[in-house]
């Protein structure tokens, strides 16, 4: 029974015994976002090693480390995306995400590591990213002036600005389509325009008539010049 009471109270104490849990970091994607973390250092002795990772600090070390410091330098990184600008030696350990993604959101540990046994101060950081937003399109706007005339009684100007919504393209006007059908039709009428040689269709039928009306008068001569002879 004292074995077992001993065990619930490490576990116990492994839980929640040297856990802080911060605020919540937000940034947006595209973005720099620091996760801050820091400890005291009093005297060159306290410099301590220490690391991030991803998820709940586990029972020692980190889970899924990203980045370890001696407290001196960074000695290892997982993504170079994950910096440490802050002064080392001073305590201050927070963590950088460079050009921040959706990805990057969740929760990360950071843990630094103090001699002794369960002294390791450690902290989980809940970061969340999010989309940046997309900017609507601006209204159109058009100005109109208008200016009496010079000399009148009253001469003044005034601006008239309107302001239109965004029009879709659904909604867009259509260019009328050209009087043209193909090529070649457009090529016939620039000839016609060009060529004044070439008659309108009353020109022709007058043509047309003028060459019948000679001929009924040639056929009523042969005709009556057979009937002469024959007479």
């Amino acid at each position: 029974l004292a074995h077992a009471v001993l065990n619930s109270y490490l576990c116990l104490f492994f839980s929640t015994g040297s856990t802080a849990s911060e605020s919540p970091v937000k940034g947006k994607v595209g973005q720099n976002i620091t996760v801050p973390c820091s400890y005291s250092v009093r005297s060159e002795k306290d410099i301590t090693s220490m690391c991030w990772g991803r998820g709940k600090c586990p029972a020692s070390k980190c889970y899924q480390t990203i980045i370890w410091t001696d407290g001196w330098k960074v000695t290892e990184r997982s993504n170079s995306r994950y910096i440490l600008n802050g002064k080392l030696v001073m305590g201050d350990v927070s963590l950088t995400i460079v050009n921040a993604v959706e990805a990057d959101s969740g929760t990360y540990c950071c843990r630094v590591e103090i001699s002794g046994w369960f002294n390791d101060q450690i902290s989980n950081h809940n970061v969340v990213v999010e989309k940046a937003r997309i900017s609507t399109a601006s209204p159109h706007t058009y100005t109109s002036e208008k200016t009496s005339a010079p000399g009148s009684a009253s001469e003044s100007s005034f601006t008239i600005t309107r302001t239109w919504p965004p029009v879709s393209s659904s909604e867009a006007p259509h260019t009328a389509p050209s009087p043209c059908s193909n090529t070649s039709d457009c090529w016939d009428v620039t000839s016609n325009l060009q060529n004044p040689s070439v008659s309108h269709p009353s020109q022709r039928y007058s043509e047309n008539w003028l060459y019948i009306g000679i001929s009924l008068c040639v056929v009523l001569l042969v005709i009556l010049s057979v009937s002469l002879f024959v007479t």
